[in-house]
């Protein structure tokens, strides 16, 4: 079962996920470059890149994390938010053509109410050669079980007669 449609009482500290992959275009790039107005010639300029310490334009940080987080299977009634980012740490140039996916685990789990949970987690964001881009940990607020679900009848079913 995805660690992340399961119930926070059914989750355990070490469980571990891995996402699919996504590679990461020139569009991607200039697209974060606009919406963010983080234009530093690193990440829009070719001919300024290429004489950087990276040699070419690279992914911006938080485009990376960002993508990280879009990249968890998020099941839409379990998970409530994200609660907080913290000790983040890029480590690797993510360039053009890369791909990256998320390897992590459930570090630990609180209780907040009797609907919610806080659930810490610890991401490592990987390349297609498996080196470590970027880390992080991440604490997520997710929904409980508060009562066991009862299935109404559709409306729609006749009832089968034996």
């Amino acid at each position: 079962m995805n660690t992340f449609a399961k119930d926070f009482d059914a989750l355990s500290a070490g469980e571990r996920f891995v996402t699919r992959g996504r590679t990461i275009g020139e569009a991607d790039i200039t697209g974060f470059a606009t919406l963010s107005g983080d234009t530093h010639p690193q990440h829009t300029d070719a001919e300024w890149a290429a004489g950087s310490r990276f040699g070419e334009r690279i992914a911006h940080g938080l485009l990376v994390l960002s993508y990280a987080a879009g990249l968890m299977p998020f099941d839409p009634e379990r998970i409530v938010a994200l609660r907080r980012v913290d000790d983040a740490v890029f480590k690797q140039p993510v360039k053009i053509g890369d791909t990256i996916h998320v390897e992590g685990e459930v570090v630990s789990k609180t209780e907040i109410d009797a609907a919610h949970g806080l659930v810490s987690t610890r991401w490592r964001v990987l390349n297609q050669h498996g080196k470590l881009v970027a880390r992080a940990s991440v604490d997520l607020v997710w929904r409980r079980d508060t009562m066991p679900l009862v299935e109404e009848p559709r409306a729609d079913t006749q009832p089968v007669l034996i």
